[in-house]
């Protein structure tokens, strides 16, 4: 959710039982302005929350130039003070997925993890790989905070369709032309929303499953096709021809856009444990 209109967005996506205290909504928009004056980014979001046992992590990132691969992630406790996000690293990411417990909380703490029962879970060479490595197994949660952001962005954060382009010198930004979904028929349509992330679908298989395909718009993937079927749940609310789209494999995403304009946006809050049971529940 852009700073500029957090207050509106978290109305939007009330329905779905999001709410920040007004007093907190405040100290948390005005430190994000100060964050992203320290930092020259073109424009900041908050991201959402973590919930832990202890504390919760409160998430916000902006970028300087591309929307998507210049993205800087930073949490808080107190939402104004802001610390930097880790990057990921390729031994948290495989460790990530194997950690049970809930978030603590405390960035500083470092849980076990016990590879002999989850090898399943992963690509049997890239295990191989950690295990035969001279690294620790243990998961500082700091890093385990940095990789479940990451898992969540490219599952479930999504766009409207054209409302970002990419320029022919490569770099993703938003569409200044965008106006939203044409009318309510394209809104309710799955393929009209598409994953913010690189795309992970060859060009060829984009461009077969769009008849109007556009290269500078469709070159991201589509949530259409997303595996397992049925994972995402889309509603409409007539009062304002609001669309909402909610993840089954990741409780507590919602993401929001008012049909026939250029708003919208998304939110996570949740304690960042990946649903698996989806393919038993639809």
């Amino acid at each position: 959710m852009e700073v500029g209109q957090l207050s509106e967005s978290l109305e939007y996506v009330s329905c779905s039982g999001v709410f920040i205290r007004p007093e907190k909504l405040e100290f948390l928009k005005n430190s994000l302005v100060v964050l992203q004056k320290e930092n020259h980014f073109k424009k900041t979001y908050y991201w959402g929350k973590i919930i832990g046992s202890e504390n919760d992590y409160h998430i916000a990132y902006g970028y300087i130039k591309d929307c998507i691969k210049d993205q800087i992630y930073y949490y808080s406790f107190n939402c104004l003070d802001w610390l930097l996000l880790p990057k990921v690293t390729r031994t948290a990411r495989v460790l990530t997925p194997l950690a049970s417990n809930l978030f603590q909380g405390n960035p500083s703490n470092v849980s076990i993890i016990d590879l002999a029962d989850e090898l399943f879970i992963h690509n049997l060479n890239e295990v191989t790989n950690i295990l035969e490595s001279p690294i620790s197994k243990n998961l500082k949660e700091e890093d385990r905070l940095a990789v479940t952001i990451d898992m969540i962005n490219k599952q479930t954060m999504v766009i409207p369709r054209g409302s970002l382009l990419r320029c022919q010198e490569g770099d993703i930004v938003e569409n200044p032309a965008f106006s939203g979904c044409l009318n309510l028929r394209e809104s309710v349509q799955l393929k009209s929303y598409l994953h913010a992330r690189l795309p992970q679908a060859k060009c060829n298989d984009n461009l077969l499953k769009i008849y109007d395909y556009n290269y500078c718009l469709d070159f991201l993937d589509s949530i259409y096709a997303d595996i397992p079927e049925k994972s995402w749940n889309l509603q409409l609310l007539s009062k304002n021809n609001t669309i909402i789209l909610q993840n089954l494999c990741w409780p507590g995403m919602t993401f929001y856009h008012i049909t026939n304009s250029p708003y919208y946006g998304s939110i996570y809050v949740g304690n960042g444990k990946r649903n698996f049971n989806v393919p038993f529940m639809v």
